[in-house]
């Protein structure tokens, strides 16, 4: 065989390799609520992606409102139907805002984390914090689901999405919960300064 046929054989080899896939798994904030339809965060990471020449394909499974206990129904199917390498898990911060019990949060999430290493993803997991307004107590349990998760299944964990977003109005929509078109570049950079490196 020539070396010009080998070449060639290779090529068509390697284009019909299938692209590894990234499933976020998330809620509004992954979801883009109030964003333009190819703007949000997810979106930029895919592009993202592709500058920097990684094979990967990004699936948002993101429905804004959706809890901790809507992932784990979801998850099965997602995990079937897109064989992801990794999941991006971006849930709690509804579970929150409804004041639902911490523990049974850190359960549901568990329980994703563990069916997603069992259809062989990597995890990475985006933490979330609570506006002040819930009370510190509650704040403080809410938020150790995440760092508790990470140690009992040994993921690397982004400490808070919105770092240096939820606190600029001029990043946060009126609401003041979801972040605007500004605030999805940064919110972007943040999981790649964990996600990157994994990658690599």
């Amino acid at each position: 065989m020539s070396k010009f046929l080998l070449a060639v054989m290779m090529a068509l080899v390697s284009a019909a390799a299938p692209a590894k896939t990234i499933v976020v798994l998330g809620d509004s904030i992954s979801a883009g609520y109030g964003i333009e339809a190819g703007k949000g965060w997810v979106d930029l990471l895919q592009k993202k992606l592709e500058a920097e020449k990684f094979p990967h394909r990004v699936v948002n499974e993101s429905i804004s409102g959706d809890t901790s206990a809507g992932g784990l129904a979801r998850i099965d199917s997602a995990l079937a139907r897109h064989e992801p390498e990794w999941v991006l898990l971006e849930l709690g911060g509804n579970d929150g805002l409804r004041g639902l019990t911490p523990k049974q949060m850190h359960e549901n999430l568990s329980e994703i984390v563990e069916r997603s290493q069992q259809a062989d993803a990597q995890v990475l997991l985006l933490g979330m914090r609570m506006p002040p307004n819930l009370g510190k107590r509650y704040i403080e349990m809410f938020y150790q689901v995440y760092p508790e998760l990470a140690k009992e299944h040994d993921l690397t964990f982004v400490p808070f999405i919105l770092e240096g977003v939820a606190l600029n109005p001029e990043l946060m929509q009126r609401d003041r919960i979801h972040p605007n078109a500004n605030a999805q570049p940064i919110i972007a950079e943040k999981v790649w300064e964990y996600l990157g490196p994994l990658l690599k």
